[in-house]
């Protein structure tokens, strides 16, 4: 018998003993495992990411609606919060985070999605402890605009998806509430990490991965700030939130779903589903 044929009729039995097996145990997570709530939002101040949404962060209606889904995520109990700022500031984050809590209604000249919704969030659930997870790491997300590849069509199937999406969802037309809800939805989230990595595996000239080695930055972005995450000292009592620009959440459920160590929770738990 031929080597490749043995292999292959080893590779067959093999997936037929396994078949016949008890099914592996139900739990997939350590007796420990910590509590999290992975939230995905847009950046509500100032971002250099090109797809920005618009909105007013100085603007009193806008603050109240945010402040009103900080009241409803504060049913989560936090008793930690890590959010898109990077290790080296956690000093001044902390500092200014409790300095919110002892006076909410200090002004903030930039504030962001941190000031706006993760420090009311802290501040009504006696959050103790926030941290930045934030790694920095430039990729050229448009280097298709200077090397010549071939598959455009996908490219060009890509942008008429994103055309599609922007009328059936118009900013201009939502809610603070309604964008955070779409923008956790597991569709969206995948659609965010394709149009943000996955689709520069398309972009390349033949025998060469230009847009795979961008992508590969970005991945290693998440990878890094994941492992941020992973440098915290938590234990079974913690309940972890965690604030990031959606497509960060897209990465980081990955791999807290597959994790023993953390028990994901719901978003729509707390901010429930869009109608």
């Amino acid at each position: 018998m031929k080597a490749s044929v043995l292999f292959l009729v080893t590779i067959m039995l093999s997936m037929k003993i396994f078949a016949q097996q008890k099914p592996l145990s139900s739990s997939t997570r350590f007796d420990s495992a910590i509590a999290v709530l992975n939230m995905g939002t847009f950046h509500m101040g100032f971002t250099t990411d090109a797809n920005k949404t618009e909105f007013d962060e100085h603007n009193v209606d806008n603050v109240k609606q945010v402040h009103a889904i900080a009241k409803m995520i504060a049913e989560f109990k936090p008793t930690v919060i890590l959010v898109e700022a990077l290790p080296e500031n956690n000093e001044s984050l902390q500092k200014a985070y409790a300095e919110y809590v002892k006076n909410p209604a200090m002004k903030f000249k930039n504030p962001s999605e941190i000031e706006l919704l993760a420090y009311e969030l802290g501040r009504l659930s006696g959050t103790k402890r926030i941290y930045g997870v934030d790694y920095k790491q430039k990729y050229n997300y448009m280097v298709g605009n200077t090397i010549d590849f071939k598959d455009t069509a996908t490219l060009n199937g890509y942008m008429r998806m994103l055309d599609v999406i922007g009328v059936q969802y118009p900013e201009d037309k939502m809610t603070v509430l309604d964008h955070l809800r779409i923008s956790n939805h597991p569709q969206y989230l995948d659609m965010l990490m394709n149009i943000n990595a996955d689709i520069l595996t398309h972009i390349s000239t033949e025998g060469k991965w230009e847009g795979a080695e961008e992508a590969a930055k970005f991945y290693h972005r998440n990878l890094v700030m994941y492992s941020n995450i992973n440098q915290i000292e938590l234990d079974k009592n913690d309940r972890v939130f965690i604030l990031m620009g959606a497509t960060h959440t897209a990465f980081f459920n990955m791999w807290l779903q597959r994790s023993p160590k953390y028990q994901p929770v719901s978003v729509y738990d707390y901010i429930g589903y869009s109608k």
